[in-house]
């Protein structure tokens, strides 16, 4: 472990610090149900706690890869400002994706040098769906996705981007179809967070 390391309780403490660890009735980016909720950007609107957090979690990605990253891309909107902390922390240029037509692709005159070398950062990952379509939109843009790495895996491992992922904390936190609600959920009124229905 480095100085940096944060252990997940640590990492939880500063989303509790932050407000951000809610529990309700809530619908995930995925669609799907859960009684729990990360409320990243109260964590990412606080410079300081962002850079602490993504200080732990790029001595995670140094440790595993080394130099062998060229850049830093995350999905548009949530993962803009950790992705971008994380390229400062590693020393590296920071891009995005954002939804054009429900697709991800790079504009504002993001480009990548063909084969570059491509850390995927997220904020929260909870079925991947996100990390997988914005590493498609990697490497129909010439790039090479070597890893994604993410504040917190919600899936408990279970998420499939078919790349390494490296996370800060990692949770098995249960989420539900919407028709396969335990009955103490559906009691309880949904709230919709997030950002992915955000039109462009």
């Amino acid at each position: 472990m480095t100085d940096s390391a944060l252990s997940l309780d640590q990492v939880l403490d500063e989303f509790r610090a932050a407000g951000a660890l809610l529990e309700g009735h809530f619908i995930l980016s995925s669609g799907r149900h859960s009684d729990t909720y990360l409320e990243k950007n109260k964590v990412f609107m606080d410079p300081a706690r962002t850079a602490k957090l993504a200080a732990a979690l790029a001595g995670k990605v140094r440790a595993q890869l080394g130099d062998g990253i060229d850049v830093v891309v995350a999905p548009a909107v949530g993962a803009i400002i950790p992705g971008y902390e994380m390229a400062r922390q590693l020393g590296l240029r920071s891009m995005f994706t954002e939804r054009e037509d429900g697709k991800f692709v790079f504009r504002r005159n993001f480009v990548l040098a063909p084969g570059a070398r491509v850390l995927m950062v997220e904020d929260i990952v909870t079925t991947g769906l996100s990390s997988r379509e914005c590493l498609a939109a990697i490497r129909e843009a010439g790039g090479n996705p070597v890893a994604a790495a993410c504040f917190v895996d919600r899936s408990g491992g279970k998420a499939d981007l078919g790349v390494p992922m490296i996370p800060l904390a990692q949770l098995d936190v249960p989420s539900y179809a919407p028709d396969e609600l335990p009955d103490a959920l559906a009691a309880i009124p949904a709230i919709k967070p997030g950002s992915r229905n955000l039109k462009a």
